[in-house]
């Protein structure tokens, strides 16, 4: 079979060398003879300028053969008049194999390429890991989504996806590279993530030249993906406001990241050394009147038509403030926290 055709396709599918994938067929082809023969010394070649590969036997020159691994002093003379008795010689062997032996060499073929791919792709993407990384969703399984970027197939899952988040092949989609699997073992080798803080930090960085340059400094990230996240910034330039400078005129700096987390709702919060004022701050989009706060404990004092601002969907508003500021925040005149009245 002439495998000039194989090797060009697979240089134009997979990317790989020519001598790569001709030492690649020879080592396959060669697995299916010594699983047949394993008793010989064997090697393969690849040949040129037909396009196939040979296999050759090391045999010793011998009067009267009784193995395979023999051959007759009169038969080795045909192919070199110099040889004589005691000498070993490569010889070509002319037996072939059987479909066994040929389903041997094909998943020795594809097992080095898939090595070889597997290396270069965690060559290729492991100096990009904690990093965004553009992409195209592929297809939606049960387990998550396959995206793909520069031609890799990535996989997030569904516990690091946006809850919520509807996601379509064909659509564009940024994604934190949480992992690049040196060996995958049958799992994706690239592994992205949407839902955690560091994907959000590293928006804002993208985005805002101010954090990008660390003008502006993003102290903490609390996030329940798909419905709202917390970000606390501060900046050591008394002229830079941070809060502003994040949300931008109209809104023009935190839409773009708005829209990468189809809606998820982002309070941007003033960093300060007060811990009322945190607490306060915390509980965005809720007016406080009061907050006193005492050891472990932060109670809050709000009107009426507050409440539910301040506990927030499925108490998801208040949850957050708790993580941020490290407390149990609860209602003046309560005997439960307030995350508790969901």
């Amino acid at each position: 079979m002439n495998l000039h055709e194989v090797i060009t396709s697979l240089t134009e599918e997979r990317g790989l060398k020519p001598d790569v994938i001709e030492d690649i067929i020879c080592e396959g082809v060669l697995s299916a003879y010594l699983k047949k023969y394993p008793d010989l010394e064997l090697k393969a070649l690849f040949n040129n300028k037909t396009g196939s590969v040979s296999i050759e036997s090391k045999v010793t020159v011998v009067e009267n053969p009784i193995s395979d691994s023999e051959i007759s002093l009169t038969k080795a003379k045909k192919q070199d008049s110099k040889l004589k008795i005691g000498d070993e010689v490569w010889i070509e062997l002319e037996s072939k194999v059987g479909r066994i032996e040929i389903l041997k060499a094909r998943q020795v073929i594809a097992s080095k390429i898939r090595e070889i791919e597997i290396k270069e792709t965690y060559e290729l993407f492991k100096d990009k890991e904690k990093t965004i990384v553009h992409g195209i969703v592929y297809k939606c399984e049960d387990a998550g989504t396959l995206v793909k970027v520069q031609d890799t197939i990535a996989f997030l899952p569904h516990s690091l996806s946006i809850s919520g988040e509807k996601l379509t092949a064909g659509y564009p989609i940024r994604a934190l590279l949480k992992e690049v699997l040196e060996d995958p073992s049958g799992k994706n080798q690239l592994v992205l993530d949407r839902a955690s803080g560091d994907f959000l930090k590293e928006l804002f960085s993208l985005e805002i030249p101010e954090i990008f340059d660390r003008a502006i400094e993003i102290k903490q990230i609390v996030r329940s993906p798909g419905y709202k996240s917390k970000v606390v910034v501060s900046s050591g330039d008394p002229n830079i406001d941070p809060v502003g400078t994040c949300v931008g005129i109209g809104g023009s700096r935190i839409r773009p990241i708005l829209k990468e987390l189809s809606g998820e709702k982002i309070d941007i919060i003033s960093a300060t050394e007060s811990m009322t004022e945190l607490v306060k701050n915390s509980l965005k989009p809720a007016k406080i009147n009061k907050v006193e706060v005492g050891g472990d404990t932060a109670t809050v004092w709000v009107d009426d038509d507050q409440r539910s601002l301040v506990v927030g969907r499925s108490g998801q508003n208040i949850q957050l403030a708790s993580r941020l500021t490290g407390l149990d925040i609860r209602l003046a005149g309560k005997d439960k926290s307030v995350k508790d009245e969901v």
